[in-house]
């Protein structure tokens, strides 16, 4: 049984309710529970981008037609992203986890119910209703069960279930989509799967106390947040204003969100339009290589992270720096060439890199934030990285293909990820010292 001091918070003192006893690896069980659900998170998203051809095909969609659509679900993502995270500081993020995902469940199966592009494109984005409640809640309860020695690789293992989500939603659903039941049926089987899940975990997820890994003092964690929304907002503002770490961080993440949505919806009918793939085949391929190599470069990418930050303020942001960096040139790969090991051999690398940027996109900003702003800083990074980047990549990219090709128009997205990577390397080495010390004197 682990004895509590400075370093090591016993796991009943991180609970909200003192009367609920759990083992000293309940904070590893969270991020299991939490796996299952970012697993259905991204399955239920990436099954649109797998089944997009047959919904091009049946509605008559032209390519920046997809790309709306493809778009719709991160504007209201992105919309929604502050308020939710405001909310997700004054609530239990047990409350806010399974609530999202009974949500965005239900709404998932809705989208089977779609019968033209108007009642696509609504469907689309209020998924984004239920999704962006998640990750705010999800990473400020993980950040309240892990302190900063372990919180990277914590947040890591988390990440992988969003590449096999998105492997599992991009193949699933291109071979339901090839069988007699169609797209539709990917849609009912992911959204009940999502549904069940919300209540098994029910009793099994509990609530932390905020602020509990860093045992703020003896007996006590930092309490919610009793300020108004608007007064809560415009603190929040005030900071990332005084803080230009975060400043940085939004901008990385907006750039990095546009070059992942590209991939997340074009993908696919890239695949399927120039190499003939069936549904089922485009989606695995357009997934499998990104992913997987996503998968092994997170929990490394976690404990380099980790590591790093012990010698240097900035040196989450350094390691997300090398990912965006070493991704670019393989993006241009992956649309120009005419070869398809060549287009496997960009898919892995460009997964590899992504998943180094990925794996520290919160315990990055956690860095500069005290634990009762976690929420709000996990839903600004979401609004901009999903409103701005994700809400105008697959519509950018599917404006610039129809005025020239899908291949050449993913190719011009390397250009986003440099400057994702010159703005996280300003920030390592000119502000993250600072606004550390900044934050921790506050």
């Amino acid at each position: 049984m682990a004895t509590p001091n400075s370093t090591t918070p016993d796991p009943g003192f991180l609970l909200a309710d003192p009367a609920v006893k759990v083992s000293p690896n309940y904070k590893w069980y969270v991020i299991a529970m939490l796996w299952f659900i970012a697993f259905f998170n991204y399955a239920d998203r990436t099954a649109f981008s797998a089944v997009l051809p047959a919904l091009a095909d049946e509605f008559s969609l032209s390519k920046t037609q997809q790309g709306a659509a493809g778009s719709a679900f991160s504007w209201l993502y992105g919309l929604g992203a502050p308020l939710a995270g405001l909310i997700v500081d004054r609530v239990a993020r047990k409350k806010a986890i399974l609530f999202g995902l009974h949500i965005w469940s239900v709404i998932c199966m809705a989208t089977a119910l779609s019968r033209n592009f108007t009642t696509l494109f609504l469907f689309r984005a209020a998924e984004g209703i239920g999704e962006t409640f998640y990750f705010p809640a999800s990473m400020s309860l993980v950040s309240d069960y892990h302190s900063g020695k372990t919180r990277s690789r914590a947040m890591s293992i988390h990440q992988t279930s969003v590449y096999v989500g998105t492997i599992a939603g991009g193949f699933v659903s291109g071979y339901i989509a090839d069988t007699r039941f169609g797209w539709r049926g990917s849609f009912v089987i992911f959204g009940g799967l999502g549904i069940l899940l919300g209540l098994v975990l029910h009793r099994l997820l509990h609530e932390p106390r905020r602020g509990g890994a860093e045992l703020v003092t003896a007996h006590a964690a930092l309490p919610s947040s009793s300020t108004s929304l608007w007064q809560s907002l415009k603190e929040f503002i005030v900071l990332v204003r005084r803080t230009p770490s975060l400043q940085v961080l939004l901008g990385a993440f907006m750039c990095a969100n546009f070059v992942a949505t590209v991939l997340l919806t074009w993908m696919p009918s890239f695949l399927h339009e120039k190499y003939g793939m069936s549904l089922a085949m485009s989606g695995l391929k357009a997934t499998i290589y990104v992913q997987l190599a996503s998968l092994v470069a997170a929990p490394l990418s976690g404990y380099l992270a980790d590591r790093l930050r012990l010698r240097m303020a900035g040196g989450r942001m350094l390691v997300q720096m090398v990912g965006v960096f070493g991704g670019a040139p393989f993006v241009v790969l992956c649309g120009l060439t005419e070869s398809v090991t060549w287009l496997v051999v960009a898919l892995t690398f460009w997964g590899f890199f992504k998943g180094l940027y990925d794996a520290n996109i919160f315990a990055a900003a956690y860095d500069f934030v005290r634990p009762d702003e976690r929420g709000k800083t996990a839903g600004f990074l979401n609004a901009i990285g999903w409103l701005v980047g994700g809400g105008t990549g697959p519509i950018v990219i599917g404006f610039i293909a129809d005025r020239s090709n899908l291949g050449f128009a993913i190719a011009t997205a390397s250009g986003v990820y440099v400057l994702a990577g010159l703005l996280l390397l300003l920030g390592a080495t000119r502000f993250a010292r600072r606004d550390t010390e900044r934050m921790r004197a506050a």
